[in-house]
Formats: structure tokens, sequence, C-alpha cells
């Protein structure tokens, strides 16, 4: 799935409900200007937004990114995975964050899982976010960096972190070479 289908999507949720920019940015926090980029542009600087939008659309953030097929049990074999987003900075800026959905099948999910390539650009603009749930991440490759509140960790291969996504936080590639990570979000509904 191309990142165009999300801003597809997103605009499909908003006609269906009913629902301008203005008052999406009213429910979400976001500013209108944003929800143009997002919309418009496909710019997504970091999952935080995406799931406000997806709260405030009443959908799952997974919405955005499958065809609402179910599978149960859902294997994703890892020569099969496709990046299913990519986080940008801004219009024609470069890919900070490459994410492949792990759930995409599973339209019944509680969960979102992905693995997430996170480039050296992720660093370069540290914006913390918050939502409601809670995300629990693993190091699969590399070196990441977490700012959590006024606490920043750094993390290496096979370590991890369990935290509240309502408290603001951040995570990069911690320095030259790209860093590789399982997330699992949980969004409560």
């Amino acid at each position: 799935m191309k990142s165009e289908k999300v801003g597809l999507r997103i605009k499909a949720f908003m006609e269906q409900k009913g629902i301008g920019r203005e008052d999406l940015a009213a429910r979400t926090g976001l500013s209108p200007d944003f929800i143009d980029s997002v919309v418009a542009d496909n710019v997504y600087p970091s999952l935080g937004p995406l799931l406000k939008i997806a709260r405030a659309l009443e959908v799952r953030l997974g919405t955005f990114l499958d065809d609402q097929l179910s599978k149960d049990p859902l294997v994703i074999r890892q020569a099969e995975r496709k990046s299913e987003l990519s986080m940008l900075r801004g219009k024609d800026k470069p890919v900070d964050l490459k994410f492949y959905s792990l759930g995409k099948g599973k339209s019944d999910r509680h969960m979102e899982p992905f693995y997430v390539e996170l480039m050296p650009e992720s660093a370069q603009e540290k914006q913390l976010s918050s939502h409601e749930g809670e995300e629990f991440i693993v190091v699969q490759g590399g070196q990441v960096e977490v700012i959590y509140a006024d606490e920043t960790y750094t993390l290496e291969v096979g370590d991890s972190i369990y935290y509240n996504s309502v408290v603001p936080h951040y995570v990069s590639c911690k320095g030259t070479e790209p860093a590789a990570i399982y997330a699992v979000l949980y969004i409560p509904k």
C-alpha cells in the first residue's frame, strides 16, 4: 500500500462521517494545515497524530493500513513484509521511519504490531507526541533513543521499553546507522 492510500482513506472517512478539516482539527488538537498536509500531501511526522485522527474518526489505526480482511491466525513471513507507511517531516523531505504492519489482515485486532526501520533523519527534529494507550518496543538492530517526558533512554539490540503513550514521547534512531524495532501499540476504545 502506498502512503497516498492512507490520505485517501482518511479523506473518505471524513466525508463519510461529515467531518470537515476544521472539525477534525478541533477533535484532534492538530492544526487545520497539518490535517491538509496529511490528507493532501501525504506527510506523516509520527504515529501520534495518526492515532488522534483515527480516534476522532472512530476507527482503528489499522483501518488506514488494511483492507478489512480477517484472518486468524495471521502469519506474516519476513520475506513477504512490505513497507506500509513512511513517516516524513514534510513535503519533499527524506523518510524518517518506515512502518511494516504485522497485523494487516486481522481486522478484529486490539493491538497494532509493527516492524519499524528508523533512519538517522529521525533524530534531527525531536517533537514529542502523546496519545491514549500503551507501547511496547524491542530493539532489533542499531541503537534507539527514546525520550519519555523529561527522561532519555538509549536502547541496544535486545533491549525493550514499555510505556504509557499518554506521556509525551519520541522514538528515533541514535547515531549514523539505521536502527530497527518491533513495536506493539495498544489503543483502548
